[in-house]
């Protein structure tokens, strides 16, 4: 790791140290967004070895300073939470820019990383597709079980249809490292399912996937 990315990464963590929220990592206790930016590094290099910093330093800025975008400031359903998604990812990309701006990444770098937070060119790219690998693969590692537990009054028929659109964003080498995950069974079932459910569509997309 060279030094202005070791920099970079380190700014993301101050910057998120205000995070009201807290989570757990390795016994200690942590900003609840502190601890996905290292889940989400940490399966990124996994997946991806040879990742270039650019996309290791979007990663690391997936979700930088989320908790200033209430989502409680845009209505609720789905029309409201896209609005508030948009507006998240236009507020990472433009702090995870000052950020490697400061510490030497050239203007062309900055643009990419933030194409890749803002989620644009996702199938066409493969920086997208290796980033959105991996953010999938840790929501169902690590946050399955939470959003589970949020939506208790959900069924699995509707479970199954978001993990079903979760794995359609997703290329092969993704779904691998899903089904790789020593997972509660329970959860294995419901991606199963979804995998099942949706497998002549992931079979068309595979063909045109742009991963490594």
């Amino acid at each position: 790791m060279t030094e202005r990315l070791r920099k970079v990464l380190a700014d993301i963590d101050a910057a998120n140290a205000d995070d009201p929220r807290r989570d757990v990592l390795d016994g200690v206790e942590m900003p609840f967004e502190q601890v996905y930016s290292r889940r989400l590094l940490a399966r990124l290099e996994a997946m991806y070895p040879d990742a270039p910093e650019v996309l290791k330093a979007a990663a690391y800025g997936q979700h930088l300073r989320r908790f200033d975008v209430a989502r409680a400031s845009y209505p609720a359903g789905r029309k409201g939470y896209n609005a508030w998604r948009k507006a998240c990812r236009e507020h990472h990309a433009k702090v995870l820019g000052k950020i490697m701006a400061r510490h030497g990444f050239p203007d062309e770098d900055v643009a990419v990383a933030q194409r890749l937070v803002r989620k644009q060119a996702l199938k066409r790219d493969r920086l997208s597709q290796a980033l959105e690998n991996a953010v999938d693969v840790v929501f169902i590692e690590h946050y399955l079980q939470p959003f589970v537990d949020k939506y208790a009054d959900y069924d699995e028929d509707k479970l199954v249809d978001i993990l079903a659109k979760t794995l359609l964003k997703m290329s092969p080498k993704g779904h691998r490292a899903a089904l790789a995950l020593d997972l509660p069974e329970a959860h294995r079932a419901l991606l199963e399912k979804a995998l099942a459910r949706e497998k002549d569509k992931i079979a068309q997309l595979a063909s045109g996937a742009p991963d490594w």
